[in-house]
This record gives C-alpha cells, structure tokens and sequence, in this order.
C-alpha cells in the first residue's frame, strides 16, 4: 500500500507508481478532494489514512474512502465505521493495543511503527495472537518489506517516495 501523506499532485504520483492500493492521509492538502477524484477511478482502492476522530471518518467515507485507517486505537472512529459499514484499520504498536482493536472489530491492525520492533516483532506478537491480521507502516523500506511479510504481516505500508521500489524489491524476490 502506498501512503500519500502531503503530495502535491495526488493523481499523478497514483499514475507514477502504478500501485492499486492507495491511502491517501487527512492532514495532506485538499486529502478528501484527492479521495474523491481517485474513487471516481476504476484502478484503485482508496484508504483515508491518519483519521484520528469519528467525524473524520464520516468525511472520509463521505468523499469515497473505502477503508478508514488511524495511526492509533481510537473508538469513536472504529463506531463511524461501523455505522457505515466500511473497513476500519486502527493503529496500534503493544500486544495489548493490537488485540483490544482486532476485538473492537477491526478489519486489519496496523502495528506502528514497524520500525520499533522489526520483522521479529511481529512474529513474537503473532505467536500468541496468531488471529491477528496486521499491516506493517513506518520503517518499511526495501531491505525489510519481505521480512515482515514473511513474519506474518498480510501486508505493508510504506511512504509514496518509497512505495514502487518497495513493490518491486517484495514482488522480485517473493
């Protein structure tokens, strides 16, 4: 998943990377503007990314968002989603965190920042928590993406200026 956190030309940086799964983050410019123009488009699924209140959420989805995504655990957002019946990915980083969101219904748990505990972590988290579907951001670049998918994670996160080469590094070697 590419994250697009403050880019100048959304749609064009989506055409540059080529990648089909887009989150774009609320503290960017114009974000839900960007997320309604890319839902309009048939080649992407579009995430609002850094939604930290339930308001937020409602105008994410509003614009098109088709995945709520939060950079913490935050209850009111995971509500919105609910009542409206869009995937929530609250974030999270402790064992306790993860499970007390994946409980709450989340669709998927981002662990962040990934950096903290590397690939390693996510399989000592995984060990007793193994229901646990979770999505690695922050840190993930070429040298690990593979390792935390190989750990376990269903999927990465990782900032736009890094998101192709990432693609390409997992997608070369899987």
């Amino acid at each position: 998943m590419a994250i697009l956190r403050k880019v100048a030309d959304v749609e064009a940086t989506v055409d540059e990377l080529g990648l089909r799964v887009i989150e774009v983050t609320l503290d960017s410019p114009s974000a839900l503007d960007a997320i309604c123009a890319l839902r309009a488009r048939a080649d992407v699924t579009i995430l609002a990314g850094t939604v930290r209140t339930g308001d937020e959420a409602r105008s994410a989805i509003d614009a098109g968002a088709e995945a709520i995504v939060g950079p913490a655990f935050v209850s009111e957002v995971g509500a919105a989603c609910r009542e409206l019946g869009v995937p929530w990915i609250p974030g999270a980083l402790t064992p306790t965190e993860l499970a007390a969101a994946w409980r709450a219904g989340a669709a998927l748990v981002k662990l962040f920042p990934g950096r903290l505990g590397g690939p390693q972590y996510v399989r000592d988290v995984l060990a007793p928590l193994a229901d646990l579907r979770l999505i690695v951001t922050g840190g993930v670049d070429t040298t690990n993406a593979l390792e935390f998918l190989h750990a376990g994670a269903v999927a990465v996160g990782v900032d736009a200026s890094r998101a192709r080469a990432v693609y390409d590094a997992v997608t070369l070697d899987a």
